[in-house]
């Protein structure tokens, strides 16, 4: 039986993107059936909503989607799409390793870096809840709540012990917002006491910052708020090479959205330079989902190989290659 997934390739360079992953995922052999849906900054223009309903239609009866980018308009137009899709399918946990890749040239490339991020994905700032008081003065509302603290906390922890993590260290600002963070804090002590065989520890956000960039190989998996877990991942990202070569997973109760966090790069779109390493490694999350463990572990080994053999590789990670080439060669390395 084929798995029916939801394919969203977005618009920039999403469709290439996409096509290099759906390609690299058919080499492995598991049977996909794809459900091709549309959704580009002109479709969400044109329907006047930023999750227009044969999209939302589409996850709900899949529940299961693989995401390419969606360009989302800054200080106006329509809300982002990603920040839709996690509410509107309640996708509470966003999730995103960040490891180091073989032969790629970063900053830290001399330390090994491997650390999973999970970021509560429903209320903070990210709410939405804001307003302008009286002119050019504008209140935002952050939401921390006991049920969404617990629960993103529940599934860092329940996955640190299924892929043998060692140390979880929860990010705050509880120092100055007392009561926000500070449940969010209380409710990660909480759930840190039914992990004993978990090491915990917390950080204020400003400290965690400065010591992610000095001594990155310390940390293993990261629990935070949604707006802080928004930056950090980023940063982390950062850390090895950059967004084009993260993965990224938005976890509910019963759907999943696995997407590349980085932008539609409109800049480049159309001229096959792109860099499917993100979306392809989140198809790699996607597969680990559906129960297929070893083609996840073949298609990792291959993009891995690929990396270490430095001859196909794309432009931002310093290569001269364009994407079906390098799509090519990490198929060429699948075994």
């Amino acid at each position: 039986m084929a798995y029916k997934i939801t394919l969203i390739p977005g618009d920039g360079i999403g469709p290439e993107i996409a096509d290099a992953t759906v390609r690299a995922l058919e080499a492995t052999g598991v049977a996909i059936d794809w459900e091709h849906v549309e959704l580009t900054a002109a479709v969400i223009e044109k329907s006047g909503s930023s999750l227009p309903p044969h999209v939302l239609e589409s996850l709900e009866r899949t529940g299961v989607g693989l995401k390419g980018p969606v360009t989302t308009p800054i200080a106006g137009g329509f809300k982002s799409v990603n920040v839709a899709i996690r509410k509107q399918l309640d996708l509470f946990a966003n999730v995103r390793p960040v490891f180091t890749l073989p032969g790629l040239k970063t900053r830290f490339e001399d330390v090994n870096i491997d650390m999973v991020l999970f970021r509560e994905n429903t209320e903070d700032l990210y709410s939405g809840l804001e307003h302008e008081v009286v002119k050019d003065v504008v209140e935002s509302l952050k939401i921390i709540t006991r049920f969404a603290s617990i629960r993103i906390a529940n599934y860092a922890f329940a996955y640190a012990r299924k892929n043998h993590r060692r140390k979880i260290t929860a990010i705050h600002k509880a120092n100055i917002m007392k009561l926000s963070d500070g449940l969010f804090i209380r409710c990660c002590r909480e759930v840190a006491t039914e992990y004993p065989d978990i090491a915990y520890n917390e950080l204020i956000v400003d400290n965690a910052s400065m010591q992610l960039v000095m001594r990155p190989e310390t940390f293993d998996c990261l629990l935070m708020p949604n707006l802080y877990g928004d930056i950090i991942s980023d940063l982390a990202a950062g850390l090895v090479g950059g967004l084009g070569v993260v993965p990224g997973a938005n976890m509910g109760e019963r759907h999943a959205v696995f997407e590349a966090a980085h932008g539609s790069a409109p800049d480049i779109a159309g001229h096959g330079v792109a860099n499917p390493t993100a979306l392809m490694s989140s198809a790699i999350l996607m597969l680990r989902h559906l129960g297929e463990s070893a083609a996840a572990d073949r298609l990792q080994r291959a993009i891995a190989a690929t990396y270490a053999e430095n001859k196909h590789l794309t432009r931002d990670v310093g290569g001269h290659s364009g994407t079906r080439n390098f799509t090519d060669a990490v198929i060429g390395h699948l075994t």
